[in-house]
């Protein structure tokens, strides 16, 4: 079978499509704020505890790993610099949005996805009701702030693992890696890391209505919608932190691993 290329790329327009309606209707009154209040505290409620369990284990190994090295060479009170480096510069970031694709997401998606093949969404747009503006926009709103109370609390669980490890398993001065903290951290890293999952949280919440808007009919659509949830969130969120990542290393002043 050949190839339609119009037809690969219909999905991606349909997806920026999407976009642009969700942050022009943003701006429409009125907010559904109860929606927004619902949505924020049902992904809070279903990714902060496996968030937490993803970054002890994560971060400590990772750490772990890195301060076996400094031990090498007689920097082990350098571990303070390395945790922050690593925890605020990419792996806080990249392991919030992970667990939001796969608990978030596609909790997203399942949910508009019943409603569509319930033909709700239908009904909806028969009444007049924008599903963008009544359901899309508190979805994604709730999914990028969620997205920034997950990389907060990825940050302090990763530090605090990182204070363990070093300083209780392998003998780091608690005075020195308190100290280092922010001798390769500072505020620009910071902001550049909340820009992040602003992004990430966006383009988790906007492929979970995307995919949940436009399955296809029966259950066995609801699943597969699921499972591409994941994958695209996944895929979207490696490339989106690369570009970040190189454009801040080169023309922003970044400073190098």
């Amino acid at each position: 079978m050949a190839l339609n290329p119009v037809a690969m790329l219909r999905p991606v327009g349909g997806f920026f499509a999407m976009s642009l309606d969700t942050l022009r209707a943003m701006f429409r009154r009125p907010f559904q704020a109860r929606e927004f209040l619902e949505q924020t505290v049902f992904l809070a409620r279903v990714t902060i505890l496996p968030c937490v369990f993803l970054a002890v284990p994560f971060l400590g190994v990772t750490i772990f790993f890195v301060n076996q090295l400094l031990a090498q060479i007689g920097a082990i009170d350098l571990s303070g610099a390395g945790t922050a480096l690593a925890v605020i510069r990419e792996i806080g970031s990249m392991a919030s949005v992970l667990v939001l694709a796969g608990a978030g997401s596609t909790a997203i998606c399942a949910d508009l996805a019943s409603r569509t093949i319930r033909e709700e969404i239908d009904a909806m747009e028969v009444l007049g009701v924008d599903p963008v503006h009544r359901l899309v926009v508190p979805r994604v709103l709730a999914a990028t702030v969620v997205a920034i109370g997950l990389n907060a609390v990825v940050s302090v669980v990763g530090i605090s693992t990182g204070y363990v490890f070093s300083v209780a398993v392998q003998g780091a001065s608690p005075g020195q890696f308190v100290a280092n903290l922010t001798l390769l951290v500072g505020l620009p890293d910071v902001l550049v890391a909340i820009v992040k999952v602003i992004v990430f949280g966006m383009a988790a919440g906007l492929v979970g209505c995307y995919r949940g808007l436009t399955v296809s009919s029966g259950p066995k659509g609801v699943g597969e919608a699921v499972n591409e949830t994941v994958v695209l969130v996944v895929v979207i969120l490696f490339v989106v932190n690369t570009l970040i990542t190189l454009i801040y290393m080169q023309f922003l002043g970044g400073s190098a691993f």
